[in-house]
């Protein structure tokens, strides 16, 4: 059994030529003996970038903290605690901090999908 404040997982700084202010934690995964899903947190800093990319696996998203934007395909739509959004697999997406604190949200990734 794990039960921990996300916080205490560590962090890691996540980067790319066009990726900015992010940082991820995996907080279940292989570690933990869970083979079938990855649990991420993931934080955007205010004014960070999430670029556009794709991948062929679907992933679910809990907006936890702080506000800002999606793109999935050719739509963007808003972000704020309390939202879900899934991402179909081969989808391309990207994020943007549009706000002036984190944007801090939960990511759900298939266990044969990197963790970060």
């Amino acid at each position: 059994m794990k039960n921990i404040d996300y916080r205490d997982a560590p962090a890691r700084e996540l980067t790319s030529a066009t990726m900015r202010g992010v940082t991820g934690r995996v907080v279940i995964g292989k570690a933990d003996g869970a083979d079938n899903f990855c649990m991420r947190v993931i934080e955007v800093a205010p004014g960070g970038v999430i670029p556009l990319h794709q991948h062929p696996w679907e992933h679910e998203q809990f907006i936890h903290a702080g506000t800002g934007r999606i793109r999935i395909g050719e739509d963007w739509s808003a972000l704020e605690p309390g939202r879900v959004v899934y991402v179909p697999a081969d989808a391309p997406h990207g994020m943007e901090n549009t706000g002036d604190e984190p944007l801090v949200f939960l990511c759900l990734v298939p266990g044969f999908a990197p963790e970060l």
